[in-house]
């Protein structure tokens, strides 16, 4: 098992767009072996420390191999839907780990 975290920062006015493209591509994880586990919308007050911007959420997200999550991220019905976060995510930071 192998986990992806996502520090996703969405551009000013643009959430909704995230959120329509979310509707679209989480559901294919199931496709691809793999599980949101967590998806969270943080707001400033549930930070105990930060030195830099917030994310707008925070996934993590769990995919039985790393070939898995190649298979969601190049998966045909996934890229449909490029445009709409090109356009709504300013950066994400992604993280990749394992459970210890």
């Amino acid at each position: 098992m192998i986990y992806y975290t996502q520090l996703i920062f969405i551009k000013p006015g643009r959430e909704q767009e995230f959120h329509a493209f979310e509707d679209k591509v989480l559901p294919l994880l199931k496709n691809h072996n793999a599980e949101l586990v967590y998806r969270v919308r943080p707001t400033a007050n549930t930070f105990v420390e930060a030195n830099a911007e917030l994310p707008y959420e925070i996934h993590i997200v769990s995919f039985g191999s790393k070939d898995d999550f190649k298979g969601y991220a190049a998966d045909p019905k996934r890229l449909e839907f490029m445009e709409m976060k090109n356009n709504s995510v300013e950066k994400i930071i992604l993280i990749e780990g394992v459970a210890l």
